[in-house]
């Protein structure tokens, strides 16, 4: 059994991430889905959508949720599901985020969300002008 790993996004942005993701790496290691919210999305349906999917993903393990933003209405909808649901969150998810947690498959839930955290951040660089 592995983790599972949701990615809640506005609109489609966490499906480009996941399928330019999965391009590189020639398959999807984790066992994967993806919640884009509408803009004029109704959250509490889309909390029943997310819940459905993180039952979909969790063979045990536990799911991994990644979120666009912390604050914003794909984390909030993440966040309410924190007391009954056996999932791990993290924001600010990137490219970079996704990339290392495809990497480490093997990872227990807690270990991939570390490696989400360091991807996320170490995948941030600015090139400054000397």
């Amino acid at each position: 059994m592995t983790v599972g790993v949701l990615i809640i996004t506005h609109d489609k942005f966490g499906d480009v991430v996941l399928n330019n993701t999965v391009h590189i790496l020639g398959m999807c290691p984790l066992k994967t889905k993806t919640l884009s919210i509408p803009f004029n999305a109704d959250p509490d349906e889309m909390l029943s959508d997310a819940r459905a999917l993180v039952h979909s993903l969790d063979e045990g393990e536990g799911v991994l949720v990644l979120t666009d933003m912390y604050g914003a209405t794909p984390s909030n909808i993440a966040h309410r599901m924190v007391q009954s649901e056996p999932i791990r969150i993290v924001t600010g998810v990137n490219m970079p985020m996704i990339m290392r947690v495809m990497n480490y498959p093997a990872l227990d839930l807690e270990q991939l969300v570390d490696k989400a955290i360091n991807g996320g951040q170490e995948g941030v660089f600015i090139n400054r002008r000397k």
